[in-house]
């Protein structure tokens, strides 16, 4: 591939701390067991429909949260009130090493985009992105969600450069194969110091 001119971001696992640990610590509380919720979504249709309806903003966070309950509540896990996506939130923490990685690159001039899958009403509290990004595409705000090629050619369009010219940066490998489609070349992060360390080869950046 090219050097890439752009950078395009995922949000929670990337400019915080791992989704996949956050929900394998609030399942271990609510259940005992830390593979609840990644097995729920996973292999329930009903769940994964829920999720999906969620995070394209077609159900708001207490439909979800009531939806979930629901589902779990045959197999004796009751949900504390008043509703485990807040609690979830609370678990995820800003990776600073990558928030300086994103202020480093705007600071450097490089267009750089937040596309991210929302899960909450108030998923982003706390960080200002209009310091971190140029633009910030959400999915709840524009009806799709990763790894539809719609929301990459979104965030690519309101960025102003070409898909083939940016990279994407995510932590789950089947949200790179979507922007794959569009010749956006992947970065799976599963590290800070390694993906900060690639950006760095790429461009003119010291953190």
């Amino acid at each position: 591939m090219s050097t890439p001119r752009a950078v395009l971001t995922d949000f929670g696992g990337v400019l915080t701390s791992s989704i996949f640990e956050a929900f394998a610590a609030y399942s271990a509380t609510v259940s005992g067991d830390p593979h609840l919720f990644g097995t729920l979504f996973r292999s329930d249709p009903a769940a994964g429909a829920l999720l999906v309806d969620h995070e394209c903003g077609r159900i708001d966070q207490a439909e979800f949260e009531r939806g979930v309950a629901e589902l779990l509540a045959p197999r004796g896990v009751e949900l504390p009130a008043p509703g485990f996506v807040d609690a979830f939130q609370a678990l995820l923490k800003p990776d600073e090493q990558m928030l300086a990685a994103m202020r480093a690159l705007r600071a450097a001039g490089v267009p750089v985009a937040i596309v991210s899958n929302s899960l909450g009403d108030d998923a982003y509290r706390g960080y200002d992105l209009t310091e971190l990004a140029d633009i910030t595409v959400i999915s709840g705000e524009v009806g799709v969600r990763k790894p539809s090629r719609a929301i990459y050619e979104l965030a690519c369009t309101r960025l102003g450069v070409e898909p083939t010219d940016c990279v994407m940066i995510d932590d789950l490998e089947h949200n790179l194969q979507g922007a794959a489609r569009l010749g956006i070349f992947g970065l799976h992060h599963t590290d800070s110091k390694k993906t900060i360390t690639t950006l760095a080869e790429w461009f003119p950046i010291t953190v």
